[in-house]
């Protein structure tokens, strides 16, 4: 059998387990140790479509995606020792991971069905211009592709120029193009990546050269994130409770950001599979979602509570959590507070509000 028709077979059980009414199974995220379908992405820049000497990858290729965060995680993991000692100790994990969630979830799938792009029933491997949740993933797998080439970790001088379905137009696909367009996150992409190959301080103490490597990517995110504001209508495509979640995970970039979150495969791991296995509909209504997890209906409640709480506080939540994020000693309890609060259902969510409200007055 073709390697190409035993993913799609492969993906559509992955798809069918994850969303199967009454199943309560979280997202598949990982096979064997790594993001599903790793073993079957590049790991070479060769391996990607080449035209006249220009890298011509299709980032609407779920495979040709996940090449890309494979081919950065390699050539950035030598200057990734701060980060811990294992070969899955860089940030740059979390990112495939939570591609892999978005896969197996359905949320690359055309929200109209005007296509069978990454449906069951066509390409499981396409991803949809008109997805919200791939539209936002773009911003934060193609443009920093694009500046790690140009900042010479894909080797000398490499090209890259990203294909992108015919009319559709609204995508930057040449590090030229993305500057131009979103100069403040391609600039802090480069930021992130000349940093990491040479310091701009290379005295600091490992535990603080770990937080400014890890601050320069959550940089770098975040503002891919807030340059991502062009997908946003992309979200009236799926049920109103889909798109209360995707706006609350919006903003829990926002405090994961502030908190330096060391986004390794182990705790992106943590933090991913519990995060809604379906395409959320009209009538879900968390913690009481019969075919999701215990977990997942946690997760949907805390970040119900969290919007909730925000909007009583006239949106003052995630500026006063990142007011409280102003030191290395107070991220760490920063990370430990959001571990708590998404993953311990027993943890007191007026405690998290207290705390973080005690902290910031001591910044």
């Amino acid at each position: 059998m073709e390697t190409f028709t035993w993913v799609r077979l492969l993906i559509k059980g992955l798809t069918k387990q994850t969303s199967t009414i009454g199943q309560c199974i979280s997202a598949t995220v990982i096979e064997n140790g790594m993001p599903i379908l790793w073993g079957h992405t590049g790991t070479q820049l060769t391996d990607l479509p080449i035209e006249n000497g220009v890298v011509n990858p299709d980032p609407w290729h779920f495979l040709h995606r996940l090449t890309l965060y494979r081919l950065m995680i390699a050539a950035t993991d030598p200057y990734m020792g701060t980060m811990g000692p294992n070969p899955t100790d860089s940030p740059m994990w979390g990112l495939p991971l939570e591609l892999a969630w978005m896969l197996t979830s359905g949320r690359l799938a055309d929200p109209t069905a005007e296509t069978t792009c990454g449906h069951q029933t066509g390409d499981t491997m396409c991803i949809s211009t008109k997805s919200f949740w791939g539209c936002a993933n773009y911003f934060v797998s193609a443009m920093p592709f694009l500046s790690a080439a140009q900042q010479g970790l894909m080797g000398p001088e490499i090209q890259v120029q990203l294909q992108i379905p015919v009319g559709v137009q609204d995508y930057c696909t040449t590090y030229a193009d993305c500057s131009a367009s979103f100069p403040d996150a391609m600039s802090k992409w480069d930021a992130f990546f000349k940093d990491l190959v040479t310091p701009a301080d290379p005295t600091l103490p490992e535990n603080e050269r770990k937080d400014a490597v890890l601050g320069l990517f959550w940089a770098a995110q975040s503002s891919s994130i807030r340059s991502s504001s062009g997908c946003n209508a992309r979200r009236n495509l799926f049920s109103s409770t889909e798109l209360s979640f995707s706006n609350s995970w919006l903003n829990s970039a926002e405090y994961v950001a502030a908190a330096r979150f060391q986004s390794n495969l182990e705790n992106s791991v943590r933090f991913i599979t519990p995060l809604p296995s379906r395409i959320l509909l009209e009538g879900d209504v968390a913690p009481n979602i019969p075919d999701l997890s215990e977990t997942e209906n946690h997760i949907l409640q805390i970040f119900n509570w969290m919007q909730s709480i925000d909007s009583l506080l006239a949106g003052r939540l995630v500026p006063t959590w990142q007011n409280a994020m102003c030191s290395v000693r107070t991220r760490e309890e920063g990370r430990k507070m959001l571990e708590n609060l998404l993953l311990d259902s027993t943890y007191a969510t007026s405690s998290f509000l207290s705390i973080v409200t005690g902290m910031a007055l001591s910044c």
